[in-house]
């Protein structure tokens, strides 16, 4: 897999300890650790970084493709409206 840009890098910060990310293979690492003592890891898929704590990443994945459709299709007729 690619690097991701330094232009990107530069932005990208954890969403759990707010540190910068540093990329290790097909994965970002946090450069400060959490509250646990550990440096949370972000998949990257696809060119895309999941930036999302790993509670909230297993239940978006475990979410239907219709649900995500429809969640979609009723953010879109609200702003529309």
């Amino acid at each position: 897999m690619p690097n991701l840009s330094p232009e990107l890098l530069s932005v990208l910060r954890c969403p759990v300890t707010g540190s910068a990310l540093v990329q290790e293979g097909e994965e970002l690492v946090a450069t400060e650790a959490d509250g646990n003592g550990t440096m949370p890891r972000y998949r990257i898929e696809d060119g895309i970084p999941l930036l999302l704590p790993p509670e909230l990443l297993s239940a978006a994945t475990a979410a239907p493709a219709s649900q995500h459709d429809a969640d979609q299709h009723d953010a879109a007729s609200r702003t529309a409206g």
